[in-house]
């Protein structure tokens, strides 16, 4: 069982249903903008010749809209936190082929969710501390290596 930890950052989502592509081929962009900067998707949805890019920009757009109008965040501070398409109803229609026969086509929809989160904050490493020495900065520089440091304990251990 994985446990989760939750942390203090707004998420804001949208979701547009029922878009006119497959789930599989609008997996294909969305896979380009998660985990990236509202700025970043943007551009790189711009840069994307594939035809659910245009729906997926649609839906971040609404994302961030919301953001600003309903939680007052600023758009161009948020991240893609997620992004997936699940498969909506598929449309069943008919072609009508040689010697009476019919082949099915399925139109495919999808719906398109993306969840945009606050930039979680750059923590940075915090540093061991140094330990004090008791004797001179000479002194201390000669202890710095271990050789010098084992051959100190070996003339203590002897006297």
């Amino acid at each position: 069982m994985a446990t989760t930890t939750q942390d203090d950052r707004m998420r804001v989502r949208a979701q547009a249903k029922w878009v006119r592509t497959s789930a599989r081929k609008a997996r294909l962009v969305l896979d380009n903008i998660r985990g990236r900067s509202v700025p970043e998707a943007r551009t790189i949805l711009a840069f994307t010749q594939r035809a659910a890019a245009t729906d997926i920009d649609k839906v971040l757009r609404s994302a961030v809209a919301n953001a600003e109008s309903s939680h007052g965040l600023d758009g161009d501070e948020l991240v893609v936190e997620a992004a997936f398409a699940d498969e909506g109803p598929t449309l069943k229609r008919w072609k009508p082929r040689a010697r009476g026969r019919v082949n099915r086509i399925r139109k495919r929809t999808c719906h398109v969710t993306i969840v945009l989160a606050e930039q979680p904050e750059v923590q940075t490493p915090r540093r061991r501390a140094r330990k004090q020495a008791d004797t001179p900065a000479s002194a201390a520089a000669d202890e710095s290596t271990p050789k010098t440091r084992t051959r100190r304990r070996k003339k203590e251990a002897v006297a």
